[in-house]
């Protein structure tokens, strides 16, 4: 994650002399595309044995990967309203149940695709960066695949393979850096998190589980 930050700070100081000169964009319609990087919180995982009525207490931790998305909006000069739809990936990189017992190769990953409704307030001043902060509320589809970890007695089915629809919610901030009156730069932070889910399509096992993350973007947007 060191990396990506690097670089995309590295891109963010070589973009400043260009527009050192630039005015903040006038309001109006506008659209934005991004991306970025996520780092999915760990997370605490119940698992359920429907068969037998066993209940297994997990703590999953993840790997940092892509945050992709876009929006379209209004600026209204200080406020902006605008939807979003974002697509966040995690990769399952460990698996310790409530005895402290790490599962051995574990392979999975989660998806988060949310559809948003955000509000955002820009601190306009005499320069071509403008602060702002806001957040959103919306839903979201979480994605499980199939995640499997080994044990003394072999590979084993730890959660099977679900999609569920939860209530999503974000907040952030950011700068917009202006390169011309209708194109500026944006470098965000997003902390983005649902309700528990209930991934239940395999009636042998019920598993329940909420998705949070700390997300950084670097995008474009462009006003009319």
């Amino acid at each position: 994650m060191k990396k990506h930050t690097i670089a995309i700070a590295a891109f963010a100081l070589c973009t400043l002399p260009a527009v050192a000169g630039a005015t903040p964009a006038r309001p109006g319609g506008y659209v934005s595309g991004f991306f970025g990087v996520s780092a999915a919180s760990d997370a605490d995982v119940t698992s359920i044995d429907n068969q037998f009525g066993d209940v297994f207490n997990d703590r999953v931790e993840y790997d940092p990967n892509i945050y992709v998305g876009g929006t379209g909006g209004y600026d209204f000069g200080h406020f902006r309203l605008e939807g979003e739809l974002s697509y966040k990936h995690a990769e399952i990189s460990s698996i310790t149940d409530d005895t402290g017992f790490r599962f051995r190769g574990v392979d999975g990953n989660l998806g988060a695709l949310a559809f948003m409704a955000n509000a955002f307030v820009d601190l306009h001043n005499n320069t071509p960066v403008t602060p702002y902060f806001g957040g959103g509320i919306g839903f979201a589809v979480l994605s499980l695949s199939d995640t499997y970890g080994s044990d003394t007695s072999g590979r084993l089915l730890l959660y099977p393979e679900d999609d569920t629809t939860v209530f999503a919610y974000q907040a952030g901030g950011g700068v917009e850096i202006a390169i011309n009156p209708s194109l500026s730069l944006d470098l965000g932070y997003r902390y983005f998190g649902t309700t528990k889910g209930t991934f239940d399509s395999d009636w042998i096992t019920t598993t329940k589980l909420k998705y949070e993350s700390h997300n950084g973007m670097v995008g474009f947007r462009v006003k009319f």
